[in-house]
């Protein structure tokens, strides 16, 4: 129950990382930085993919969308984390809050689901290359890219809406540098039980089924792959697996031990360091970890550069 002598908050202070003037410049010029560099490599990705007609292929089209998520991600949290830096306030209002959760549970949710559609991709090419345009045909690549936003949108509205049954009253200051559910859960004056309920079975199944469909893709793949008898065969098929899986690996590991650890409601003290992973660092690495390691697009990339 709220009680009488509690207002109830409509906005929040993000406190961010620090209060020291000088590692404030330093911080902020470093993800200024990094914000630079994900959005360019990210969009350049996305518009390389759609001007390049020979990248208009499945594992493309899913690694565009991927890129295009990264991004949604990165704007969603960074411009607003840059201004804190020089902000007296730092207030963030309810609904910008809830927005700014949305666009960030939208953009996490499309990606589960990108990267077990990538995953099963690379099962087709390399475990059954000669039926790979039956199965893995365009009019697929697009019903697994739509169903894939179609979740990421209904998960994250199920997430906000249950979030706007919450009462915020007291302290109204968030520890951490963005509106995350995990925060928003502590300074309730509501129990917030359903929605813990809620969130470790939606974001469960979420994971859950991604990463199985993940781990049979790649499991397929690597008996494949070893009983290849041409080294070359081999040595070839892992170079093209081996960053998809560095980047899920990287991505995944950082999600469930954010959200469906023991104890993942009570430790705020371990929140910043993972959220800067899975917001900041992994929407920069991507566009990397996949075009320097795709001989394709580093073609596309110089043809276009006239190198």
């Amino acid at each position: 129950m709220i009680k009488d002598n509690h207002s109830l908050t409509t906005d929040f202070i993000l406190m961010g990382f620090t209060d020291q003037p000088d590692l404030k410049v330093l911080l902020f010029v470093v993800f200024f930085a990094i914000y630079l560099v994900t959005m360019v490599g990210n969009l350049g990705l996305v518009a390389l993919i759609y001007m390049e007609r020979r990248l208009h292929t499945p594992m493309y089209i899913f690694l565009g969308n991927l890129a295009l998520m990264d991004s949604c991600c990165s704007c969603a949290i960074t411009p607003k984390m840059l201004e804190n830096f020089f902000s007296e306030d730092r207030r963030i209002s309810l609904y910008e809050c809830m927005a700014q959760f949305y666009f960030l549970c939208l953009a996490e949710t499309v990606d589960c689901f990108l990267l077990a559609a990538m995953a099963y991709d690379r099962y087709v090419a390399i475990c059954r290359p000669l039926q790979y345009h039956t199965l893995m045909s365009k009019k697929l690549c697009v019903q697994m890219t739509t169903g894939a936003y179609i979740a990421g949108n209904l998960h994250s509205i199920v997430q906000v809406w249950l979030l706007l049954r919450l009462a915020f009253c007291g302290s109204h200051e968030i520890n951490h540098f963005f509106c995350d559910v995990l925060p928003l859960y502590r300074l309730s004056c509501v129990d917030p039980y359903i929605n813990e309920l809620m969130i470790l079975i939606l974001s469960g199944f979420v994971q859950t089924f991604s990463i199985t469909v993940v781990l049979i893709s790649y499991f397929c793949i690597l008996f494949t792959i070893f009983t290849m008898k041409s080294k070359e065969g081999r040595g070839k098929a892992l170079s093209t697996c081996a960053s998809h899986f560095l980047s899920v690996s990287i991505f995944y590991g950082s999600l469930l031990y954010m959200y469906i650890r023991p104890n993942s409601f009570n430790e705020s003290d371990k929140d910043i360091p993972v959220a800067i992973f899975y917001t900041l660092v992994i929407p920069l690495l991507n566009p990397f970890i996949y075009s320097l390691r795709n001989k394709e697009v580093i073609n596309v990339i110089k043809r276009i550069m006239k190198i």
